[in-house]
């Protein structure tokens, strides 16, 4: 199992991380890249110089070379460079009185100035640059590296050739590197401790409460949690919070639930048994009693038990997905006229009014078992809880290419606040658990995992007093 590392240490690794990636990558800048850099950037200005003074020439706004000497001091203290341009006539060149003065391309020699001018003649788009070491004849003797780029252009209003050179200087960078470095230490030192209070930060506004969170959840499998009172600054931890508030009544309603199945299974079980044992018990201990109205009594205890294990394990099977639907195209008519036949017993002894409506054949493609014991649900508990009204319609309509059966019954009615509940397993509205009538008290926990497996859309709409209305619809098939 991978080893597992606190919230804490993991964000302040994270950030550490991040951090010396950032430091490494402003060194790389710094002290690989500054030079090239530094180094392009003064051979772009110096084209750019060149450019800028070709086409001034161009565009002939000056008489004389003597004109341009203004706007070369300008361009030249504006670009940190020196401009010279020479006049060119066949392979000889003269200065011309057009310069900046007092730049280093001044001090070279005669026969430097006359190769980089023949190089840029030589060569196919009449430029030529230098970035060698050239000797510059300085009072201390020293020795600079400059960037010498010369360009050939033809003066339109004389015919001659000129040659304008421009020169930039490399500074030495050795002693501001190192001002860097040292810069650089700093910076990493300022970093790692704004780290560690950030650090600090994130572990107490953010780790802890979800460390509260994770001692107060300890508690969740007993249904226990008591929500912690500083997450609510951060949507997410708070979201967690309320999910955890939420799971807390979930399983403190499951577990309710589950004792509740077991006392009401338990109670479900009993009475047929204990029916069967009285009265075989009795048989044995007086045979005069042994007569055919006794036995129906233990046979339809028999038929109940079995019917009430039978349900259990349907709704078992269903809730595990172990049953395996088996659709078939058929008639919702004829399965509510194949079905409705079972209930005559109702209107003959106990005098049950049953109206079918059906709007046409309606054919579905489901498993028809199933869709039967949906129905059969329906109908049972209609005419269970239909009261003295003893009244029941049964509907079929079609409407946007969906068929829907309901069963309406007009009896007592089902409160609003226990509508969304009757369909959990062992649901009573009157949270006793007196059954007046025989049955599982799970058929309708059983319909909707049936209706859901079969993606149909079902429902019930009740008021007091005035009865109640199942219903589920399917589509069509075409």
């Amino acid at each position: 199992m991978k080893k597992q590392i606190r919230l804490q240490w993991k964000i302040g690794s994270y950030l550490l991380v991040f951090a010396a990636l950032v430091i490494a990558v402003v060194f790389f800048f710094q002290f690989v890249l500054l030079r090239p850099m530094y180094e392009k950037s003064r051979k772009d200005s110096v084209v750019q110089v060149s450019d800028a003074v070709v086409r001034m020439i161009e565009s002939g706004q000056y008489d004389d070379l003597e004109d341009y000497t203004d706007a070369l001091m300008a361009s030249s203290a504006q670009n940190d460079v020196c401009i010279q341009i020479f006049e060119v006539e066949d392979s000889s060149w003269r200065m011309s009185e057009a310069k900046t003065g007092g730049c280093a391309v001044f001090r070279l020699r005669p026969d430097e100035m006359g190769n980089q001018i023949l190089s840029a003649l030589q060569s196919s788009d009449g430029t030529y640059m230098a970035d060698d070491r050239i000797d510059l004849k300085t009072p201390e003797s020293s020795v600079y590296r400059s960037i010498i780029y010369t360009r050939i252009v033809e003066d339109s209003d004389d015919d001659e050739l000129l040659a304008v050179m421009v020169t930039a200087g490399i500074t030495p960078i050795n002693s501001t590197t190192g001002t860097l470095r040292t810069q650089m230490l700093y910076i990493t030192g300022i970093i790692l401790l704004m780290i560690l209070g950030l650090v600090l930060i994130l572990n107490r506004r953010i780790a802890r409460p979800i460390t509260n969170i994770t001692e107060s959840a300890k508690a969740l499998s007993h249904g226990e949690y008591e929500p912690s009172k500083d997450c609510t600054e951060y949507a997410e931890v708070a979201e967690l919070n309320e999910t955890l508030v939420q799971a807390a009544r979930d399983i403190r309603q499951a577990d309710k639930a589950k004792r509740d199945l077991i006392a009401n299974v338990s109670h479900d079980l009993r009475t047929p048994l204990t029916m069967i044992s009285g009265y075989g018990e009795m048989m044995i201990d007086l045979p005069e009693e042994k007569n055919d109205e006794n036995l129906q009594v233990i046979v339809n205890e028999s038929r109940r038990l079995n019917a009430l294990v039978n349900d259990l394990l349907d709704l078992s099977r269903l809730e595990e997905n172990k049953i395996e639907l088996q659709p078939s195209v058929f008639s919702m008519k004829e399965l509510i006229e194949e079905q409705v036949r079972k209930y005559d017993v109702y209107r003959v002894q106990e005098g049950f009014t049953i109206e079918v409506t059906a709007a046409g054949e309606g054919m579905v493609e489901a498993d028809r078992s199933r869709i039967e014991q949906v129905f059969n649900n329906f109908m049972t508990n209609a005419v269970h809880y239909s009261g003295e009204n003893r009244r029941i319609e049964i509907r079929e309509t079609q409407d946007n290419g969906r068929v829907r059966v309901s069963v309406k019954d007009f009896g007592e009615g089902i409160a609003e606040e226990d509508l969304g509940k009757i369909w959990d397993r062992y649901y009573k509205v009157d949270k006793t658990h007196v059954r007046p009538i025989n049955g599982s008290g799970l058929g309708l926990s059983i319909c909707r995992r049936i209706l859901e497996m079969h993606g149909a859309e079902y429902g019930v709409t009740s008021k007091l007093k005035e009865g109640s209305e199942f219903w589920f619809s399917l589509p069509l098939k075409k």
